[in-house]
């Protein structure tokens, strides 16, 4: 079983960066695709960016030229690049893996808060 481990959020004021990181337990190369979901206190879990095999990215349109999702195969590591931080992206965000073949994996979030 894939094990995922984000870090890097935090307290963080309106018009602030935070880069989140999603360390994985084995080789991503393969993983067909990886992404990065927030929820929000009552509100639904949303798709932040995902990133698939081959490279090509995707962004919830709330997000799109503030945040960039990248990945490392090396590090085996998915990042999330959050710049222009506005309250409403408070939330706790998930990192989200897909391996070939295997069940999806979810990691245990981290808390991400933007004050006004």
């Amino acid at each position: 079983q894939v094990q995922l481990v984000e870090s890097g959020g935090g307290l963080v004021q309106t018009g602030g960066s935070l880069r989140l990181s999603c360390a994985a337990s084995e080789n991503i190369v393969s993983f067909l695709k990886m992404a990065w979901y927030r929820q929000a206190p009552g509100k639904q879990r949303e798709l932040v960016a995902e990133i698939t095999s081959g490279g090509p990215v995707n962004y919830a349109d709330s997000v799109k030229g503030r945040f960039t999702i990248s990945k490392d195969n090396a590090k085996n590591t998915v990042y999330l690049q959050m710049s222009s931080l506005k309250p409403e992206d408070t939330a706790v965000y998930y990192c989200y893996a897909r391996p070939l073949f295997r069940p999806t994996v979810w990691g245990q979030g981290t808390q991400v808060t933007v004050s006004s």
